[in-house]
């Protein structure tokens, strides 16, 4: 289901409802493993060096997905819990990671708000280009609640195109995305894509009482094919949720633009946004 928000050239956008995201990305477990890109060698190193992730870490992660975030959890030696709320994603997660790491990752089939898991039991949480399907007043807390005193809290997502940069295929394909509806990286209130919201998100942390939080932007260029974009493009949750032949005529748009105007080379500038932040080493006491 759609809402109508305030879209911030004053008008008015249809933006999805976040329950989405708990289907929307499970139909096609292959293709999304394919179209998503990974992430920035930057974010593992942040993930090392700053929310010491390592082989001692018990880790929990919210909507792993097809685990490219998980991945890079279990090669830093971390026991891994992922939640994930598709049952088909959650059966790929298994599929795919599990074998190859006895014992260390475990895959919880049901959404965060849901889920039943032991308070003060992890060292690190993550959320990887997933956190923005919960709502914050409800999936904060629990973060904090599930979190021994002083763990660490990382969340973080790629943004394909930069916002104050815009390369060339981003500026022409603008008004093909601008038709659709709006994901949830479009939130209420907000003039900006979600992850690249510094202040609010900060403030949610803040009003939570996590502590030592930052944010860090890692800029980074890549070149696709027509068909890489094509599958990323695919994987959107505006697009992944169109009727097939809706979703077949956009793809088909996207592919004349890479094939006719960018000779099927495409070079894109994208964004990570990583947060970072910790649960209080000390637990309050009641007044």
């Amino acid at each position: 289901m759609a809402k109508l928000t305030q879209a911030p050239n004053g008008g008015n956008v249809s933006t999805l409802d976040r329950k989405l995201g708990r289907t929307v990305f499970g139909s096609a477990p292959d293709l999304y493993a394919r179209g998503r890109p990974g992430y920035p060698p930057r974010v593992a190193e942040i993930l090392r060096d700053l929310c010491r992730a390592g082989p001692e870490t018990a880790a929990f992660e919210i909507g792993p997905g097809t685990g490219q975030a998980t991945a890079r959890l279990l090669d830093l030696g971390c026991t891994v819990c992922a939640i994930e709320p598709d049952a088909r994603l959650a059966a790929y997660l298994s599929e795919s990671l599990g074998p190859a790491h006895p014992g260390r990752l475990t895959v919880m089939q049901a959404p965060f708000e849901e889920a039943a898991l032991p308070s003060t039991a992890f060292d690190l949480g993550v959320a990887a280009t997933s956190f923005h399907w919960l709502d914050p007043a409800i999936g904060l807390p629990k973060v904090k609640q599930l979190l021994r005193p002083g763990g660490h809290w990382a969340m973080w997502w790629n943004v394909y195109g930069d916002p104050d940069a815009p390369d060339d295929f981003q500026v022409r394909t603008h008004a093909l995305f601008d038709s659709l509806e709006r994901p949830p990286t479009f939130a209420d209130r907000e003039k900006k894509p979600y992850a690249l919201n510094r202040e609010l998100r900060l403030a949610e942390l803040e009003r939570e009482g996590f502590e030592e939080r930052a944010v860090e932007i890692i800029r980074w260029d890549v070149t696709f094919s027509t068909g890489q974009m094509l599958a990323l493009s695919a994987t959107f949750s505006p697009v992944a949720q169109l009727p097939e032949p809706a979703r077949n005529e956009f793809l088909e748009a996207l592919r004349r633009v890479g094939d006719d105007e960018f000779a099927g080379s495409i070079p894109r500038r994208f964004l990570t946004a990583v947060y970072t932040a910790r649960s209080p080493r000390r637990m309050s006491l009641p007044a």
